[in-house]
């Protein structure tokens, strides 16, 4: 968790404790060493401060220092100032100004560890002592070297939090951008096995639903042609569970298992032979030369049925011409029309589906999709669909 710009992820307790006492046990080193250096017998205001003061105020310093990461600059240079008059506090002096240097934020750390350097040297002169003064250069060299390290220490655990907040941002980044791409797979192929599904059923399904029609409106028909357009109607509703049993095993195939085959101009014939075993009047005329792209091929064939599908429910009765011409570099173009509606009955419900995704496919396949209505009756659906030309088809 991060306050604010700049700031460092809040501590757990065992992390903020560990700090805390290894703060106070430099601390606790540097009063040792200074105790150890008071002249024998020594007495008066300054010895009863190191023994009584120092360790008190030393103690507010380190609480002080619970609250450093939300106001780090004021609680550092408060330390430090402290420290001053308190040998035990320069652990905490030392933790705030690592602390601080973590933020890396130069000119704060800077002015911060000149203080302590600046605070290091009054420090020595704060207690009687027995040894003769160091020479000022050491005075100086000894807390810059132990400052420096200190704020090296810090600035490399600042780098590394950023360093590790970067990564964790990537990550979260990545993650979100493969959650987003697997709903957009999601999306995509819940629309392909929808089209699928339309394309392999509709076709069929609506030619029954048009055969239980004639049955339930033609109450004069002979026994042969009930008993015809009864077998029609099982024969197709059998055709359509096979249909879906191949659709169904094509999605739950494993990966390499090879897939059932896909329908391509050369079953344009057998389509249409249906569709005037259901009673539909069908003329098929073809005019390509040469074979095209599987695709492409694959494509026109279910244009073709849709334009079969949406003339057997929107057109009973109407004659129905399809058309499908071509070369390769001219490209490839099917034509469905009908006369229109030869009588009125109640056909199945539209799915509303069937152009929409013919015109997906058409545009996967860069090609142009048309469909309208024909003055004085009738209805017309044609694609153009690009067929280039190969070695060998030259």
């Amino acid at each position: 968790m991060i306050t604010d710009v700049g700031a460092q992820p809040l501590l757990r307790p065992w992390g903020q404790a560990w700090r805390l006492l290894a703060a106070a046990a430099l601390g606790v080193v540097l009063w040792i060493i200074t105790a150890a250096q008071l002249p024998v017998g020594a007495a008066g205001p300054r010895v009863e401060w190191l023994i009584t003061g120092d360790p008190l105020l030393a103690l507010a310093c380190l609480i002080a220092l619970l609250w450093r990461r939300r106001f780090p600059v004021t609680i550092t240079l408060a330390v430090i100032l402290a420290s001053t008059a308190s040998t035990l506090a320069s652990g905490a002096a030392l933790l705030a100004l690592c602390s601080l240097a973590a933020r890396r934020r130069p000119a704060e750390t800077a002015a911060a560890a000149v203080l302590s350097v600046v605070s290091a040297v009054l420090t020595t002169d704060l207690y009687p002592r027995r040894a003769l003064p160091e020479p000022l250069w050491l005075l100086i060299s000894l807390p810059a070297l132990m400052v420096g390290i200190v704020v090296a220490v810090g600035a490399a655990i600042g780098a590394r939090r950023e360093e590790v907040r970067s990564l964790r941002e990537q990550v979260e980044s990545a993650e979100r951008e493969q959650a987003a791409r697997a709903a957009e797979a999601r999306i995509v192929e819940r629309h392909r096995i929808a089209r699928e599904m339309h394309d392999v059923l509709a076709h069929r399904v609506s030619l029954v639903a048009m055969q239980a029609g004639v049955l339930g409106h033609r109450r004069d028909l002979p026994p042969d042609q009930v008993a015809e357009l009864a077998r029609g109607i099982a024969d197709g509703s059998h055709q359509a569970l096979e249909e879906l049993r191949d659709v169904l095993g094509v999605l739950r195939a494993s990966p390499g298992e090879l897939e059932p085959p896909q329908p391509s101009l050369a079953d344009l014939p057998a389509l249409v032979a249906d569709a005037r075993a259901l009673g539909l009047d069908v003329t098929l005329t073809t005019t390509t030369a040469g074979e095209p792209p599987a695709a492409i091929a694959r494509t026109v064939y279910r244009i073709v049925q849709e334009g079969l599908t949406n003339a057997g429910k929107h057109a009973p009765g109407a004659k129905v011409a399809v058309t499908v011409e071509g070369k390769a570099g001219d490209g490839l173009r099917a034509t469905i029309r009908d006369s229109g509606a030869a009588r009125k009955i109640a056909g199945p419900p539209a799915s509303g589906f069937g152009l929409l995704g013919l015109s997906e496919r058409v545009e996967l396949a860069r090609g142009e999709l048309d469909h309208h209505a024909v003055p004085g009756g009738g209805f017309v659906l044609s694609a153009r669909l690009p067929w280039p030309v190969r070695e060998g088809n030259e």
